[in-house]
């Protein structure tokens, strides 16, 4: 009776144990199922309301950025360099040139002032009006900027739109990954 009683006892014991050991599994899946979950609700929230990333649609920033570079921005409220924005129901990239109030002076032979101070920087190309924008010069209304690609000749930007809305503006651009680097 004793032995029975003995032999009994391990075989609970084995039942308990087996059955802590499913528990214990099972807690572990769960726990694995929520940080994923988690993971993938953070990456979301991080890339539609802190950062974006899209593929350059041409090459109308030729040759800071080419059409197909990857590139990686953040929203903010302050655009001070190369930003993503949407014209025409569509995503496209630009450097702001002009903010609101800025005066916006290009001539016939592709000079360009902001506020009276030539722009000439890294652009090798020339600017040239087109006929988005009437006349010039040009003051950028309340609430807008000015934004040029800076493949001047062949790119679509607020001389073609008129200014762009700040709601239009949809991130700073922080980092290019060039595509043969993928």
């Amino acid at each position: 009776a004793e032995v029975m009683r003995t032999a009994k006892n391990m075989s609970c014991s084995k039942i308990i144990r087996r059955r802590r050991r499913e528990a214990e599994t099972r807690n572990g899946y769960i726990q694995l199922l929520a940080r994923i979950i988690l993971v993938i609700v953070c990456g979301g929230l991080l890339f539609t309301q802190g950062f974006l990333l899209m593929r350059a649609p041409d090459n109308g920033m030729f040759p800071a950025i080419k059409g197909g570079d990857l590139l990686i921005g953040f929203f903010t409220e302050k655009f001070p360099d190369v930003v993503v924005y949407k014209a025409n129901g569509k995503l496209q990239v630009g450097r702001i040139l002009g903010q609101e109030t800025d005066v916006i002076t290009i001539d016939d032979t592709g000079q360009l002032l902001v506020n009276g101070t030539p722009q000439t920087g890294e652009i090798a190309f020339p600017t040239y009006a087109k006929k988005g924008i009437k006349k010039y010069p040009y003051r950028v209304p309340k609430g807008c900027v000015f934004l040029l690609g800076d493949y001047r000749t062949q790119t679509k930007d607020s001389r073609d739109y008129g200014p762009i809305k700040m709601e239009d503006v949809k991130a700073k651009v922080i980092t290019v990954l060039r595509r043969r680097e993928l």
